[in-house]
């Protein structure tokens, strides 16, 4: 069974995701995370640090859950040019939602406007996991150039997060075809290398 200790770190990394996703950073104060949480300062300052402690530790608790909402764990599991594709047609179905509030990496990074700070370097670090998925799809589609593609690819769904949560604009229809054309210019215009691969 988990400790009162455990519980209380799983309270509290659960409480800082949802407020500082939700709400920002800044906008969050220690008070209101522990009351939330229904954890003691003392226990909070006992199991981390500071706040940004606790900020870090929670942008990587959910750094894996976050992008299994894009990609599928078996990156083979589908040809990848229709599972590229489809992290942006999720985007675009996510930015309608009341509770999107755009990419937990992304609202750090901007919102610290500080490249050097420890969280923006762990948000950074967890972000490029995305790029990281979108280039090795790039690979097993046969792109020209698989790391410049994955690289637009990111730019392309920062961006795309960056209108939609922080100017409320529409996102539909946009994002997958301005994606489509990207694959087109590197070559994937078909799923080719992948269906070698699989027969």
């Amino acid at each position: 069974m988990p400790t009162e200790e455990n519980a209380s770190r799983a309270r509290l990394l659960q409480t800082a995701a949802e407020l500082f996703y939700r709400e920002g950073i800044g906008a969050v104060g220690v008070d209101q995370l522990c009351r939330k949480a229904g954890v003691s300062k003392r226990s909070m300052y006992q199991t981390f640090a500071s706040k940004d402690d606790l900020l870090v530790a929670s942008l990587e608790e959910y750094a894996q859950r976050y992008l299994r909402l894009y990609f599928p764990e078996d990156l083979r599991a589908e040809p990848p040019r229709t599972l590229i594709l489809r992290v942006f047609e999720r985007l675009e179905e996510n930015s309608t939602r009341a509770t999107y509030v755009g990419c937990p990496y992304v609202s750090t990074a901007s919102e610290l406007h500080d490249p050097q700070s420890v969280p923006t370097q762990v948000a950074k670090r967890l972000k490029n996991e995305f790029t990281t998925c979108f280039q090795r799809l790039a690979e097993l589609g046969g792109a020209a150039d698989p790391e410049e593609l994955a690289k637009q690819l990111t730019v392309l769904f920062d961006g795309a997060v960056i209108r939609s949560a922080g100017y409320g604009e529409e996102l539909a229809g946009l994002c997958a075809a301005t994606a489509e054309i990207l694959l087109d210019a590197h070559g994937m215009t078909s799923d080719g290398p992948f269906e070698q691969r699989q027969a």
